[in-house]
């Protein structure tokens, strides 16, 4: 019998296509009018406009196992050299973001004072067992409060746009707790790290590929992968297809589907619930209420995110990868990828494309501007921040009102809940961006795992 997933966002593409790749049946029953959720390209004056996320890193040996299967491989493109280089608005200005300890000492990413205090992290000790630490909390303990405020708050603002006060560290970071309870130190912890990476003997043969860990996207953009996946799955990815009820019927589920105005009926096996978390809950209300309201527990930050296209000539090519804005600085734009400058392929030669990202946990109200309210917004930030005074040939703006899934305190404990209430339902799985992991590198491993989990456990 069929698996259905619910929701068509790169998640639910990835495990709809590994159980199909199994010899699986699965259909994907996406409500809206295209596939990929937040994952798109959009070409518009000569411009690669991309609607969410810009990229991922090459260290995912899930993500390369998935582009090796849809023959992309050849297709992936990493950054430029040139976008290295990362900034953050501090103190009144850009400042670069040190590459190295070295580096770290002799810039002026953070006051004297602070600097010495960082260094002292040698001497910080454990958390104490148990506890769900904020990020802000974690911080200030390890590398004192100004570099909290500056750094690890720009961090963070990149990936989920929070409350760097309310996100867990548990959650968000986990590489950085195990340090902790591993080495205590984080900077012994990561010296000790890489001195073993070093001592480490050569993998043997492997049919693994070798991963760059570059910053990097396919050609034509991320919306190659959805394209690429959308075609293997054919007529089974169905778009327009709402979900309006989920019932339990004997050994297997009943789906009430609504399919462009046409109510059906569908079996399955099994059901994926892959859709936002907010989705998956008035699913769920009928059927639990308790995980049901474990689930619609979990907040978003909306992001808008505004493109400045600029003509060749117009205004300088930005250097390096672009620059965040710790929300403590105050202003209204929460950083901005030199999209050009990153990924050139993504723009006609000489031309210059900025993408800018506004609201987030902090300042949700700025999402819900108007389009030119919002396009005057980041072109007033960038000329402030980052003296781009030019006036742009193309603007465009993806809004996201739910944007970014936030993994605030608690959120551990949360999911943990949530894996017990779903032993009480057989045949019934959650996965997304909403859970254990908000990146796509994240959503391709953990549907990738999820898809193969049924197939071994014959579900």
């Amino acid at each position: 019998m069929t698996v259905a997933v619910v929701g068509g966002g790169i998640s639910g593409l990835v495990v709809a296509w590994r159980l199909r790749s199994r010899g699986r049946a699965a259909v994907v029953l996406e409500t809206t009018s295209r596939l990929g959720g937040a994952v798109g390209t959009r070409a518009k004056q000569g411009f690669l406009l991309e609607t969410g996320p810009n990229s991922f890193l090459d260290r995912e040996p899930a993500t390369r196992e998935l582009a090796g299967a849809l023959n992309l491989e050849h297709k992936i493109r990493a950054a430029d050299a040139a976008a290295k280089r990362r900034y953050v608005y501090t103190r009144g200005q850009l400042r670069s973001v040190p590459a190295s300890p070295p580096a770290f000492l002799g810039s002026d990413i953070l006051p004297w004072s602070a600097k010495l205090r960082v260094m002292g992290e040698l001497f910080t000790g454990r958390a104490a067992s148990g506890v769900d630490e904020s990020l802000a909390d974690f911080g200030r303990r390890h590398l004192g409060a100004t570099a909290t405020r500056v750094l690890l708050d720009a961090v963070q603002t990149g990936i989920f746009a929070g409350d760097v006060e309310r996100l867990s560290v548990g959650a968000t970071f986990p590489p950085l707790v195990k340090l902790e309870q591993e080495h205590r130190s984080l900077i012994l912890g990561a010296i000790r790290t890489q001195r073993a990476q070093r001592k480490a003997l050569p993998a043997g043969a492997s049919s693994a590929p070798k991963l760059s860990g570059a910053l990097s996207t396919f050609e034509g953009g991320l919306q190659t992968l959805i394209d690429a996946l959308s075609a293997s799955l054919g007529d089974d990815a169905r778009v327009g297809a709402t979900v309006e009820g989920l019932t339990r019927v004997g050994d297997r589920w009943r789906l009430a589907v609504n399919e462009r105005g046409q109510r059906a009926e569908l079996d399955a096996s099994h059901v994926v619930l892959a859709a936002p978390a907010y989705v998956t809950q008035k699913l769920l209300q009928p059927l639990d209420a308790e995980l049901a309201a474990r689930v619609g527990g979990i907040e978003y930050a909306p992001i808008a995110v505004v493109q400045l296209g600029f003509d060749v000539g117009t205004t300088p090519a930005p250097d390096g990868f672009g620059f965040l804005v710790p929300p403590a600085e105050g202003r209204r734009l929460l950083g901005s990828i030199h999209a050009s400058t990153v990924f050139p392929f993504r723009v006609e030669p000489g031309r210059v494309l900025y993408t800018c990202m506004v609201g987030g946990a902090k300042r949700p109200d700025l999402v819900g501007l108007d389009e030119p309210a919002l396009v005057a917004l980041a072109r007033e930030e960038l000329k402030a921040l980052a003296g781009v005074t030019a006036t742009p040939s193309l603007t465009e703006v993806f809004r996201w009102p739910l944007g970014i899934p936030q993994y605030n305190v608690g959120h551990l404990a949360r999911m943990a809940a949530v894996d017990q209430s779903l032993t009480r339902w057989p045949g019934l799985s959650l996965t997304g961006n909403a859970y254990k992991g908000v990146g796509l590198n994240d959503c391709i491993r953990n549907g990738l795992q999820l898809a193969d989990a049924l197939v071994a456990a014959g579900g």
